[in-house]
């Protein structure tokens, strides 16, 4: 008999996740690690034998390891300041974490969240195609509550969320960790309304700031491989440069962290000595 793998996603944003799931196998095999995630691993080895199944799989499954080695340092830094967010949430008392875009995260498995906390995860159908049978695979178990809802961000995931027992009276701690910038600026825009319109006063949120050439080698390749071509005439994306703005003027208390200053203690050579670089916390006002 034939064995069959879960279809990993080759093509679009749904991509990306697979990168990021090789950016956190390779830190969790560091001795100076900064977060360990043991299910990293199971997710590559899965999307490189499905790869390997296909068509150029072998080839671009090499570009999408060239490309995820580019983005390693500051990436895996990021993954451990948004667990870091994450625990400081909970330790607030905040018991509902809702990840925008999900991929194939693992903190309902792998960080010591309290079991009356519930993760709402929400991706892509396909992406959820793939992480699930991962999972089921390895009989993982969540650490606390968690919920998967297979929708696009530009659908009514609002509703959804709401049928999978999100309460919009308790305070929330929403998850971006830069799904926003693949959304053009109208669709960017709707999710966050919609997540302010969802929040309780403590809800908390953050919002990358990130300066970047977006003609450097890693930019560029990131948009070939996700993209299939050279990202010619995008739309605008994301939430702009006016995304503090937009937050103060609709219910948010904003502050900005410097990325140097957030990964001052952490032990990486990833200072970016820009002091416009980081991320602007929100915390929802009564």
């Amino acid at each position: 008999m034939t064995e069959t793998h879960p279809k990993a996603p080759t093509a679009g944003v749904a991509l990306t996740a697979i990168g990021v799931a090789v950016i956190r196998a390779k830190e969790s095999v560091r001795t100076d690690r900064l977060y360990d995630d043991p299910l990293a691993q199971l997710f590559v080895d899965a999307a490189r034998r499905g790869y390997c199944e296909i068509d150029g799989g072998p080839e671009r499954w090499a570009r999408l390891e060239e490309v995820a080695d580019m983005f390693f340092e500051g990436r895996t830094v990021g993954v451990r300041l948004v667990d870091d967010r994450v625990a400081a949430a909970v330790e607030q008392g905040i018991r509902q974490i809702v990840l925008i875009g999900a991929g194939l995260d693992t903190r309902a498995f792998r960080m010591a969240l309290p079991a009356d906390v519930r993760v709402f995860e929400i991706d892509l159908p396909e992406l959820f195609a793939f992480k699930e049978p991962v999972l089921a695979a390895a009989h993982a178990q969540p650490r606390c509550g968690r919920a998967v809802l297979a929708i696009d961000l530009r659908e009514d995931w609002a509703k959804l969320l709401g049928e999978y027992g999100f309460r919009p009276d308790l305070p929330t701690h929403w998850v971006d960790e830069g799904v926003l910038g693949y959304l053009t600026h109208e669709h960017a825009l709707h999710v966050v309304n919609t997540l302010t319109e969802l929040s309780a006063p403590g809800s908390r949120f953050g919002v990358s700031r990130f300066a970047v050439d977006e003609n450097a080698r890693p930019y560029a390749e990131l948009k070939r491989l996700v993209r299939g071509d050279d990202g010619a005439d995008r739309p605008r994306t994301g939430l702009g440069a006016d995304a503090r703005t937009w937050l103060d003027e609709h219910g948010w208390h904003t502050e900005f962290r410097s990325w140097d200053d957030m990964v001052a203690a952490l032990g990486r050579p990833v200072a970016s000595n820009d002091p416009d670089i980081g991320v602007v916390l929100a915390v929802r006002e009564a």
